[in-house]
Parts: structure tokens; C-alpha cells; sequence
């Protein structure tokens, strides 16, 4: 696992009217601290790759459809850099992954389906200073195949 990165299964409170699930509460300490809550809706197939940021660090949740998570550690100072962590999340895999800042990151949505993603970061978006940096979903130096492996 890259280091900082956290990942928490989510556990869902079901009965007969539906169920009930916590996503991220204060006291888990996840976030040094929340800048904005956001969604974002992404149609099947769709590659939204990759990005990064200097200093917010992202959680990100899919609470419709599912998706295949790559985060790639881009920080020269950390013991994990260079590694690649892919993670399935959405409907079938109720989990939030917390992304540290500079960690790159993207998704494809998986399924038939579209996604939606909903993020928290530590910062909110300034669109005089934006922190977001671009790389393209085929980054040479991330090398990721997004090609579905049948196996």
C-alpha cells in the first residue's frame, strides 16, 4: 500500500426500508481539516485520469456504479514512491480511500452503468490558485493499463 494512503470499508445498517451507512465522521481524523464537500457523475467507460495535488489531500467515495481507483505516489520523499495501488470502489465495494497530496489519481468507471463520486478535500478549490495538476490517463511514467484483463 502506498504509504499515508487509507482506506475504511464502510459497514451498511440494513433493514426492510432500506439501510443506513456512515461515510466520514470527525473523529476518525482522516482529513487535517475539511475544505469542501463535492460530486461529480461520470458515464460508463469513462477515464478521468490522472491528477494530483501539492497540498490538499483527497477522500473519495462512490456511492452509485463502480469504478476501478489507480493512485500512483509521485512524492520523492516517500518509501513509496513509484508504487501503483488500484482499489474497486463503488456499489459493490462500499469503501472511501484517502489520498494524500502528491499522490496522482484518476478512475474508470466500470460496468454498464454511470458513477458518481462524491470527494472531500482539505482545501477548498480556488480557482485563482488551483491545486490541481494534470497528467493524461496514459502517463508514461504511471505506465497504466486500463485495459479490462479477462482472466
Amino acid at each position: 500500500m502506498i504509504q499515508d494512503v487509507i482506506v475504511k470499508k464502510l459497514v451498511r445498517h440494513a433493514d426492510d426500508r432500506g439501510f443506513f451507512m456512515e461515510i466520514l465522521r470527525e473523529d476518525e481524523a482522516f482529513l487535517k481539516r475539511f475544505g469542501q464537500a463535492s460530486m461529480s457523475k461520470s458515464y460508463p467507460g469513462v477515464i478521468k485520469a490522472f491528477h494530483y495535488h501539492e497540498r490538499q489531500d483527497d477522500i473519495w467515495f462512490f456511492p452509485v456504479g463502480n469504478a476501478q481507483v489507480v493512485l500512483y505516489d509521485l512524492r520523492a520523499d516517500s518509501p513509496t514512491k513509484g508504487e501503483t495501488n488500484v482499489f474497486y470502489l463503488g456499489e459493490d465495494h462500499p469503501e472511501v480511500v484517502v489520498i494524500p497530496a502528491g499522490v496522482a489519481h484518476g478512475y474508470r468507471v466500470l460496468g454498464n452503468q454511470p458513477a458518481c463520486i462524491v470527494y472531500f478535500t482539505t482545501e477548498a478549490y480556488n480557482p485563482h490558485d488551483p491545486d490541481e495538476k494534470r497528467l493524461t490517463w496514459d502517463d508514461p511514467q504511471i505506465g497504466f493499463d486500463w485495459n479490462t484483463k479477462n482472466r
